[in-house]
């Protein structure tokens, strides 16, 4: 296992969308699965914001403005994750139209950061601050997780708290 933070948040992004795939099969437990979801995606963006993207905003060669833009990205994430959230019935329409919008969200984010800030910091960054910062990600992340960060209520909370970052 690596303690490389650029590692570590990728194996996470390809997470997602091995979820985002068990959520489109409707042979799955939906339920289940979108749980086991929006907790790994809530708590990856708290860890993020709170460990990651302040210390890479002062390495020259990242652009701030990208960093500010992930975050922002990340709101958007919340709302279009508890669109999902709020509905019950996982076999109908509306759900997979939310699932859709989720989806997109998301996947646009992880490439915007994947070619944008993940690609500058594995140029900036050095090895042993990327360990410091994975170490840092993962513990925060598994307290998020443990603290239940994906429940309802909480991304409620969350994106209520986040939506004046969306930039229209």
């Amino acid at each position: 296992m690596t303690d490389d933070v650029i590692e570590l948040i990728l194996a996470d992004h390809r997470l997602f969308e091995d979820l985002f795939r068990d959520l489109r099969d409707d042979t799955n437990d939906r339920a289940k699965v979108l749980a086991e979801l929006s907790t790994r995606l809530v708590a990856h963006a708290e860890a993020e914001e709170a460990e990651v993207y302040p210390a890479l905003r002062k390495f020259r060669k990242i652009d701030a403005e990208e960093v500010e833009h992930g975050a922002e990205e990340h709101a958007e994430g919340h709302q279009a994750l508890l669109a999902l959230l709020e509905i019950e019935d996982t076999s109908s329409e509306e759900w997979e139209d939310h699932l859709q919008k989720l989806v997109e969200a998301i996947n646009h984010h992880l490439d915007e950061e994947e070619r944008t800030i993940l690609n500058d910091a594995r140029d900036t960054v050095p090895d042993e601050r990327r360990a410091e910062l994975g170490t840092k990600f993962a513990e925060a992340r598994e307290d998020r997780i443990a603290a239940g960060c994906g429940d309802l209520e909480y991304v409620r909370e969350l994106a209520a708290r986040t939506e004046d970052r969306i930039d229209e």
